[in-house]
């Protein structure tokens, strides 16, 4: 037997037993394979709506929690500052610029997360 042979023979059984040619199950466009990959994409990317509402009501209860301690601080701050003289005038400005700050991120992040458009 010579090598054409033994190529021929490999040829005729990867034919028989390899199944349909990549062709044959090729998508005939790049938009068909695209496809696939968005499709599978979106099936991965799925969470009920009810998990991410709820996750969004927890992000902004925590916020609402750290802006009421910082406006607690603040306010305490300021009357230590006031009425009993202590020099915390820094730490009452500090106090008020992180309770503004957050204040702020929280009206922004409830208005986009909640906001009916």
């Amino acid at each position: 037997m010579s090598r054409a042979d033994v190529a021929r023979c490999v040829g005729l059984a990867l034919c028989l037993f390899a199944g349909p040619s990549v062709s044959a199950i090729a998508p005939s466009s790049g938009e068909q394979v695209m496809q696939g990959f968005i499709s599978a994409e979106a099936e991965k990317s799925r969470v009920p709506e009810a998990i991410v509402q709820k996750e969004r009501h927890q992000v902004l209860f925590i916020m609402g929690v750290a802006l009421l301690i910082g406006i607690a601080t603040t306010v305490g701050l300021g009357i230590a500052m006031a009425v009993y003289g202590k020099p915390v005038f820094v730490a009452h400005m500090i106090s008020a610029g992180f309770s503004f700050t957050l204040a702020i991120i929280h009206a922004i992040v409830a208005i986009v997360w909640f906001y009916p458009f």
